[in-house]
């Protein structure tokens, strides 16, 4: 692969991840000003943040199965295009009702991009630069978590909230010439129809145990439909499992849960996911309420962070090679919740400073497990990475979503129990931010363990490794997927 095409490719990765990761959070400080502007309740307000969410995480799983059943480059194009359209159309919204269609089309869009983009870093990169972009697409998405608040409020405020959306159309349209890097035989499409009562039963539990899970998290679990919603979907889950088990062709095959690594590496990243992102919604609240950050300031808290992600990136994949996937990994793990620890205690009168020990050392240790995605995918047949990007773009979309709502809870009703008791509600908020964070790194500390247990044994490390490296002589050979060309070797 020529370095043109190589970098087109880690551009074009970079990219998707930032844009799709970015609409999740840079809405969020331009809904007050949506709301006066279009005479929103405040039922329709939190439609407008839920609806990209809901509808990226339930279509996901579908939007692997598309990805192998029609080529990941078509899958791209047409997700990247659906989003940037879906964009355009939100900026032009003049109403309530519309701009939540266009949301949610937007979801549409990222869950055909995500699970795709996934499949190009197992079947299309060279095995030595695979870590390197799943690196990179995971600082570009640690970026947008910590740029979402500051370029909402700026955009906000110098101009309208329309241009919140408008901004994506220019960065989708130069996402889509890069598509082209993609090789010309990636993801040649698998015969088979979808499978429809797979992806109805597997939208219905996805889209009901998220909305529970945002539901929940900001009226109370036991209000309203979250209960029918949490029992639904587990049925749904249920029946699910049972009709893929008997379809022949299903939308997620079973037997790929068989593999340790795909099993235990999708549980360490939900784990992860869960202290990551709770750490970042609950300290934006903290940087702003007790140390009187600005949304500015305190988004520009978060970018040393995403800095160190990126320039750690490069030393994983060696270290897991010098160490272990399974130690280096761990470590990672450990120094993130080390991390957590760090800035649950910094108390109420910290300064910007004394915050960076401990998110520099979320963002190295973040680095040091990016190896995890590429162990998850390295043991999956090449037709099947498309299914198994989706299965890990779904865990982790719904692992984010679980960590804001968990810490959420944790930090309010630890508050709520203090103010009770008579503390001043400074000490209140931080007695549940340091219970919320501590739990967050106990979640953190789990996925250590599991990555330890599920990478742990060197056979079935080697043959994990034999595996990829079988799919990287085949390419080089012009027999495998994405080769550029018959080569003779030795």
């Amino acid at each position: 692969m020529g370095r043109g095409r190589l970098f087109a490719l880690l551009a074009l990765l970079a990219l998707t991840g930032f844009l799709t990761t970015l609409d999740n959070t840079v809405v969020n400080v331009a809904l007050p000003t949506v709301q006066r502007e279009l005479g929103l309740t405040v039922t329709d307000l939190e439609w407008v943040a839920a609806s990209y969410v809901l509808s990226f995480g339930a279509l996901l799983l579908p939007g692997g199965r598309l990805t192998d059943l029609f080529g990941r480059r078509a899958v791209l194009a047409t997700g990247i295009a659906v989003f940037t359209a879906a964009s355009g159309a939100a900026a032009l919204a003049d109403s309530g009702g519309t701009l939540v269609a266009a949301r949610t089309v937007q979801g549409v869009g990222a869950a055909l991009v995500i699970p795709a983009s996934l499949a190009v870093v197992a079947a299309d990169l060279p095995a030595r630069r695979r870590s390197t972009a799943v690196g990179l697409w995971t600082a570009a998405l640690a970026l947008a978590l910590a740029l979402g608040p500051v370029v909402g409020g700026f955009i906000t405020q110098q101009w309208s909230w329309s241009w919140v959306f408008a901004l994506n159309v220019p960065l989708g349209l130069l996402a889509l010439p890069l598509v082209s890097a993609v090789p010309a035989g990636s993801g040649e499409p698998v015969r088979g129809a979808l499978d429809l009562p797979g992806v109805l039963l597997s939208v219905v539990s996805l889209y009901l145990l998220t909305y529970g899970l945002v539901r929940g998290g900001e009226h109370g679990f036991d209000s309203g439909p979250v209960p029918l919603c949490f029992g639904v979907s587990a049925l749904a889950a249920c029946v699910f499992v049972v009709v893929q088990a008997r379809t022949p062709r299903p939308l997620v095959e079973l037997r790929l849960l068989r593999d340790r690594f795909l099993t235990g590496g999708v549980l360490a990243q939900v784990l992860w996911g869960i202290g990551v992102n709770g750490v970042f919604f609950s300290t934006a609240l903290y940087l702003q309420r007790i140390l009187g950050f600005s949304p500015t300031r305190a988004g520009l808290a978060f970018l040393p962070l995403a800095g160190v992600l990126l320039l750690c990136t490069p030393l994983a994949e060696p270290t897991a090679r010098r160490l272990g996937a399974h130690v280096s990994i761990a470590v990672g793990l450990g120094l993130v919740a080390l991390g957590l620890l760090h800035v649950s205690g910094t108390g109420a009168h910290a300064g910007y400073w004394d915050l960076q020990p401990g998110l520099l050392l979320i963002g190295a240790g973040s680095a040091l497990t990016t190896p995890l995605t590429v162990r998850c995918l390295a043991g999956v047949p090449d037709r099947s990475t498309g299914m198994a990007g989706g299965l890990v773009s779904a865990a982790r979309e719904v692992s984010g979503v679980f960590g804001v709502v968990l810490v959420g809870v944790v930090l309010t009703r630890r508050e709520r129990s203090e103010l009770r008791s008579g503390s001043d509600p400074r000490n209140a908020f931080l007695a549940g931010y340091d219970l919320g964070l501590r739990l967050a790194a106990c979640c953190v500390l789990a996925g250590a363990l599991v990555t330890l247990v599920a990478l742990r044994r060197r056979g079935r490390h080697r043959r994990v490794v034999a595996r990829s490296r079988g799919r990287e002589v085949k390419r080089r050979n012009g027999t495998g997927p994405g080769a550029p060309g018959r080569v003779v070797t030795k």
